[in-house]
C-alpha cells in the first residue's frame, strides 16, 4: 500500500510540482493588484509564494535533469538541487516574517518575538551550510552521469528546517488563543504539514514531499489571509454603513425635532389643534405604507404631513381660532394658508415633496378643491395622501364647535367621498384601516365635554357621586347574553339615606357614554331611554313602555354607616325589550322597558346620588334570551308585514343578523325584492347585502359555510376571499342623486333586481340600484358545485322577495 503511494507520488510529482508553481505566479499578480492588502503582509507574502515558486521550478528542473549528459546536464542538476535546498530555507523565512507581521498587527507583541527572531539567526546558518556543501559534498554529491547522492551532513539539511519550524510552531501554540480562529488555523496546519513531511521525506528517497507540502500549505496561509482581509473589510463595511445610517437617523431625528417644534409653535395659537399635525403625519404614513411605497418614499409623505399646516403660522391669531364655525370670509382668509405654506417650504429646495403637501393637500380629485383646483390624478400623490389623513384625524378629533364623530359616521364619510373629495384608492386604504380598528384607537384621545361625568369602571372599580347624574359609568352593553353586575354602595356622610342610593341609567348613543350637552346628544344620536332607581322608583323617557315592580325578600335591617349594602344587577335584551332586576338581598326591583324598535342598542350606565359606589363586577353570561324571558309589555314593530313573494320576508336588525333562504345560482336567474331601511338607519351600508356561499345543509352560516361573496349595494364587497376570488367594478350612473339622496331613497323603499350569469365555477353578478351600478365576478375556488345565493343586510325591512 505505502509503495503503491510512492510510486503514485513519484509519478505525478513533477506534473504537481508545475501546476503549483503556475498557481504561485497566479497569487503573486494578484496579491500586487490587491488592495486590502497592509503593505507588510502584501510584502510578506510576495516573499512567501515567490519563495515557493522558485522552490517548486527549480525542484522539477533537478528531478528533470537528474542522469542528463553534457554540459547543460552538469549545471543544470548542480545549479537546481542548490536553490532547491536554498529555497526551503527561503519559504520558512518568508513564512517567519509572515508570522512576525501578524503577531504585531493582532496586537500579540509590540516587538518581533525572540524565538522568531532565532528562526533567522537558523535560517541563516541554513543558508551558509548549503552554500559550504556546493564544494564540500556535506548535503549531497554528483556521481559522473551527474546523478544526485546524499552526503555524510544529509540530515543537518533538514535538522535546520525541522528546528525553524518546531520553534515557530512552539510560538503558535503558546500564543494560540491570543490569535482569530481564522489566523491560527492556517498557521498550525503550515507548521505540523511541513514538519510531517520534512520526517517523511528524511527517510524517504527520491519524493519531494517537504516541497510540495510547504507550497501546498503557503496556498492555504494565502487563502485564509484573504478571507481574513475579506472578513475586516467586511467589517469596516458594516461598520461604516452602520455609522453612515447612524448619522441619517440622527440627521432625521433632527429634522423631524425641527419641524415638529415649528409645528408646535403653530399649533399653540388653538389648543384644538393640537397634535393635529403629528396625527395627520402619523396616518399619512400608515396609508403610504398600505399603498405600497417605499420606506424613503413613506418618510417623505411623514414629514410632509408634518408640515402641511405651516402656513397657518401666517394666519391671524383670531382667525385661526375663531372660536365657533368660521364665516366665509374667515374661511377664504384661512385658505391663504397653503399659499403662505407653499412660500415657507419653498426655501427647502431639497426637499420639494414638503413643499408640495402644504400647496396642494387641499385639492378634491373631482377638480372642486383649492388653490388651483387640480383634479385626479393631476393632483400630486404625497397630498392626496394627506388630504385622506388630514380629513380623518379632523373628524376624530374634537373641535370647538363638535365632539369627535363616531367611527361609523367617519368610516361613511370617507365612503360619500371616495372618487368627490378623495382619491378613492387611499380612501379605500383608509376605510381598511378604520375596519381593522376594533376598538377605535386610531383618534385624538379625547372625550366629550361630558367627560367629567363618565367613569370607566374596567379601571376604576368604583365612582363616588353627590349631585344625580355628577358622575356615571361608561355604558355596559345590553345584549342578548345575560350580564350580572354586583357591587356595594354606601350612602354618604349626614346625607339622608332614603335619597342616597345609586341608580341605573337606560340609554343608547355611538360611543356608549351618557351625555348632557345639546351637540353631544345629537352628535352621538344619544336616546335615554329610562331611569331606575335602587329603591324601586323609575322615570320614563324615551322607552314606548316601562313597567317597575319591586317585591320585599326580608325585613329591611339598619345598616351602619360604614357598611356597604351588597347589590346584584342582571341585564339581559331580546329583540325590543329590556329587563333589569336589582337585588340588594331586602327587595328585588324588576324593570321591563319596551324600546321603540328591536334595532335599537341598549346600555347601562350606573350613576346615584350622595353615595360612594365600589367593587364593581362585571360578567357577560353564556345565557341567552328567548321570546319567553322577558314578558312582552308592547306590541312589537314590524317592518315586513306586507305581501310575501316567494321567500319569507325578513328585518335584519343588524349587521347580517338576519338571512333569507338560500336559492342555488343558476345560469340566467334573476332575484327581485323590496327593499325600505328601518327608521333608525343613517349610515349608506344600512341597506341590503347580497351573499353566495356554500353549506351543508344549504342555509346561510350552516355546517361547513364557505363565503364567497359579500356584495352590499352601496358598492362594497366586504367577502374574506378564501374560498373564491371576486372582481368587483362600481359605476356611479347620471341617475345618482349623492349620498343624502341615496340614504332618502332607501327609507322610503324601493324595488331592486339582481342577475346571476353562471359558467362553472364563475358567477356573474349584475344589478344596479339609485344610480349605482354593481358588477362582481366571484370565481369559485374550493371546488364546490352547490353555491347558493341568499339576502341579508343591516337595518333594512326586505319583502316581496321572487326567483326567476
Amino acid at each position: 500500500m505505502m509503495g503503491a503511494l510512492r510510486d503514485l507520488i513519484e509519478n505525478y510529482q513533477q506534473n504537481a510540482m508545475l501546476i503549483l508553481s503556475g498557481i504561485f505566479a497566479m497569487l503573486i499578480f494578484i496579491v500586487i493588484l490587491t488592495k486590502s492588502i497592509p503593505p507588510r503582509r502584501k510584502r510578506a507574502l510576495i516573499f512567501m509564494e515567490a519563495s515557493a515558486m522558485l522552490l517548486l521550478i527549480f525542484d522539477r528542473f533537478a528531478y528533470q535533469y537528474a542522469g542528463s549528459a553534457g554540459t547543460t546536464g552538469y549545471w543544470m542538476v548542480r545549479i537546481s538541487n542548490f536553490f532547491a535546498f536554498f529555497m526551503v530555507l527561503a519559504v520558512i523565512a518568508a513564512y517567519n516574517a509572515n508570522l512576525i507581521d501578524l503577531f504585531l498587527s493582532e496586537g500579540v507583541f509590540l516587538r518581533p518575538p525572540r524565538r522568531l527572531v532565532f528562526v533567522n539567526i537558523i535560517l541563516m546558518i541554513g543558508a551558509g551550510l548549503v552554500i559550504i556543501s556546493q564544494f564540500t559534498g556535506l548535503y549531497y554529491s554528483f556521481d559522473a552521469n551527474n546523478f544526485y547522492h546524499r552526503g555524510s551532513g544529509f540530515m543537518l539539511a533538514y535538522i535546520v528546517p525541522y528546528l525553524s519550524m518546531a520553534t515557530q510552531l512552539s510560538v503558535i501554540i503558546q500564543y494560540y488563543k491570543r490569535l482569530r480562529p481564522a489566523i491560527r488555523v492556517p498557521l498550525l496546519l503550515f507548521s505540523l504539514v511541513s514538519i510531517g513531511a520534512s520526517t517523511t521525506q528524511a527517510f524517504t528517497y527520491g519524493i519531494s514531499l517537504t516541497d510540495i507540502g510547504a507550497s501546498a500549505m503557503v496556498i492555504v496561509i494565502y487563502v485564509f489571509a484573504l478571507r481574513d482581509m475579506n472578513d475586516k473589510l467586511a467589517h469596516a463595511s458594516k461598520i461604516e454603513i452602520a455609522f453612515l445610517k447612524e448619522e441619517h437617523a440622527s440627521m432625521k431625528r433632527l429634522f423631524g425635532q425641527t419641524a415638529t417644534a415649528l409645528v408646535d409653535l403653530m399649533e399653540m395659537k388653538n389648543p384644538y389643534m393640537r397634535g393635529h399635525s403629528a396625527r395627520v403625519a402619523k396616518y399619512a404614513k400608515l396609508i403610504a405604507q398600505k399603498s405600497g411605497l417605499e420606506e424613503r418614499e413613506c418618510d417623505e409623505v411623514y414629514f410632509a404631513a408634518l408640515l402641511h399646516d405651516i402656513g397657518k403660522n401666517g394666519i391671524e391669531e383670531e382667525i385661526a381660532d375663531p372660536g365657533d364655525i368660521a364665516t366665509e370670509e374667515e374661511n377664504e382668509v384661512m385658505k391663504q394658508h397653503v399659499v403662505i405654506g407653499a412660500q415657507i417650504l419653498s426655501e427647502i429646495g431639497e426637499f420639494p415633496f414638503l413643499k408640495t403637501g402644504a400647496a396642494y393637500h387641499h385639492e378634491h380629485y373631482d377638480g372642486t378643491g383649492y388653490p388651483e383646483k387640480l383634479k385626479g390624478e393631476g393632483i400630486p400623490a404625497v397630498a392626496r395622501i394627506i388630504a385622506v389623513a388630514d380629513a380623518y384625524d379632523d373628524m376624530t378629533s374634537k373641535k370647538n364647535y363638535r365632539e369627535v364623530l363616531p367611527q361609523r359616521s367617519v368610516r361613511e364619510a370617507f365612503i360619500k367621498g371616495k372618487g368627490t373629495l378623495y382619491d378613492p384608492a387611499y380612501a379605500d386604504i383608509m376605510i381598511r384601516l378604520i375596519d381593522e380598528d376594533k376598538d377605535y384607537r386610531l383618534r385624538e384621545s379625547a372625550k366629550a365635554d361630558d367627560a367629567e361625568l363618565v367613569y370607566d369602571l374596567t379601571q376604576k372599580r368604583e365612582l363616588h357621586c353627590n349631585a344625580y347624574k355628577e358622575h356615571v359609568s361608561e355604558g355596559i352593553a345590553v345584549t342578548e347574553k345575560v350580564t350580572k353586575i354586583s357591587l356595594g354602595y354606601r350612602p354618604d356622610e349626614d346625607a339622608d339615606a332614603a335619597i342616597s342610593i345609586p341608580a341605573i341609567i337606560l340609554f343608547d348613543s355611538y360611543d356608549g357614554c351618557v351625555h348632557k350637552e345639546a351637540r353631544s346628544i345629537r352628535g352621538l344620536h344619544y336616546v335615554e331611554y329610562g331611569e331606575v332607581w335602587f329603591d324601586g322608583h323609575f322615570n320614563e323617557t324615551a322607552a314606548r313602555n316601562m313597567k317597575v315592580e319591586t317585591a320585599t325578600l326580608s325585613d329591611t335591617k339598619e345598616t351602619d354607616a360604614d357598611e356597604f349594602v351588597i347589590c346584584h344587577i342582571t341585564a339581559v335584551k331580546f329583540r325590543d325589550h329590556i329587563r333589569i332586576m336589582i337585588s340588594d338581598g331586602a327587595r328585588e326591583t324588576t324593570a321591563i322597558l319596551a324600546l321603540e324598535n328591536s334595532v335599537r342598542k341598549a346600555y347601562l350606565g350606573l350613576t346615584g346620588e350622595h353615595c360612594l359606589i365600589r367593587e364593581v363586577e362585571i360578567e357577560e353570561t353564556d345565557e341567552r334570551a328567548d321570546a319567553g324571558t322577558i314578558p312582552r309589555i308592547a306590541e312589537e314593530i314590524s317592518f315586513i308585514d306586507r305581501l310575501e313573494g316567494d321567500l319569507p320576508n325578513v328585518q335584519v336588525d343588524g349587521m347580517r343578523s338576519t338571512f333569507t333562504e338560500g336559492v342555488p345560482v343558476t345560469d340566467g336567474m334573476r332575484l327581485s325584492f323590496h327593499t325600505m331601511s328601518l327608521p333608525s338607519a343613517n349610515l349608506v351600508w344600512h341597506c341590503p347585502y347580497i351573499q353566495l356561499y356554500h353549506s351543508e345543509d344549504g342555509t346561510a352560516g350552516g355546517a361547513d359555510h364557505h363565503e364567497y361573496a359579500l356584495v352590499r349595494l352601496d358598492g362594497e364587497n366586504t367577502a374574506a376571499e378564501v374560498y373564491a376570488k371576486n372582481e368587483m367594478s362600481v359605476r356611479k350612473s347620471h341617475d345618482f342623486a349623492g349620498w343624502d339622496a341615496w340614504e332618502d331613497a332607501n327609507k322610503k323603499g324601493y324595488d331592486c333586481e339582481v342577475i346571476f350569469h353562471r359558467r362553472k365555477n364563475r358567477i356573474t353578478m349584475v344589478t344596479e340600484n339609485l344610480g349605482i351600478a354593481i358588477r362582481n365576478v366571484t370565481t369559485v375556488t374550493d371546488g364546490m358545485e352547490d353555491v347558493r345565493v341568499c339576502l341579508t343586510g343591516d337595518r333594512c325591512a326586505l319583502t316581496d322577495i321572487r326567483v326567476h
